[in-house]
């Protein structure tokens, strides 16, 4: 299965760390983001990872001609931000005769049991299988509500009058028929621009274990706190 990992943001918010940093190389306790993200992707079986660039692109590349985790790594430098989605119909190809494929987004530091989550996903087959979790602030995320059976019957993108507190985490698996949904306009958002589009058509995953959106200052040190790390060496 393949993955990818989006991680060409500015980290505007991170600033002053991200003005000599890329968002996806800030350490927690001393490892790169990155560096956590590829060794989750190696124990989940994952054996090719697209990940996109931007913002100090030659650091991402020196990082990853140092590192080797067993698994393929295909970089994709984007000389302007194509936005979330705009990545994956730009990439379309790169998961042609792919059944489904992990949507990754590289500041979100988690211990999700995304085996699990997998499972789901070959058993109930939808168009995507989003993770989702309880959050403080819903206006500041893409909301959703699901029916008894965990289809998520609406999703919000940052809802000025938010109906819960049910947040997609930036973990999901997606289908050809997601990428179907993606409208053909640069920047294009998978929150804004293709979710809302595809309610009915998805389900949710919910996860209760330690995650977190270092993408600001407060929980970027939050996790600097709190991240258990990894239970194995």
């Amino acid at each position: 299965m393949k993955a990818f990992l989006l991680a060409a943001g500015e980290g505007t918010r991170l600033r002053p760390i991200t003005l000599g940093t890329p968002k996806c190389l800030v350490p927690i306790r001393g490892v790169p983001v990155l560096a956590i993200w590829l060794r989750q992707c190696r124990e989940l079986g994952i054996d090719e990872i697209l990940i996109n660039v931007h913002w100090h692109a030659d650091a991402v590349r020196q990082f990853l001609k140092q590192s080797d985790y067993g698994i393929k790594i295909d970089i994709v430098e984007e000389q302007f931000l194509l936005g979330s989605a705009g990545t994956l119909r730009a990439n379309r190809e790169w998961v042609i005769g792919e059944e489904s494929f992990w949507i990754f987004y590289a500041d979100v530091l988690n211990q999700a049991d995304l085996h699990a989550m997998a499972r789901l996903h070959r058993l109930r087959r939808p168009i995507a299988t989003l993770g989702v979790c309880r959050v403080p602030d819903p206006t500041r995320c893409g909301i959703v509500s699901t029916c008894a059976d965990g289809v998520i019957d609406q999703f919000v993108e940052k809802p000025r009058q938010p109906v819960g507190n049910l947040a997609f985490s930036g973990l999901m698996i997606g289908t050809p028929a997601l990428l179907d949904a993606i409208p053909n306009q640069v920047p294009v958002d998978i929150g804004f621009h293709v979710l809302p589009k595809l309610a009915g058509q998805m389900i949710a995953f919910p996860i209760n274990d330690f995650l977190i959106d270092i993408g600001t200052m407060d929980n970027y040190q939050r996790a600097q706190e709190t991240w258990p790390g990894f239970s194995t060496p």
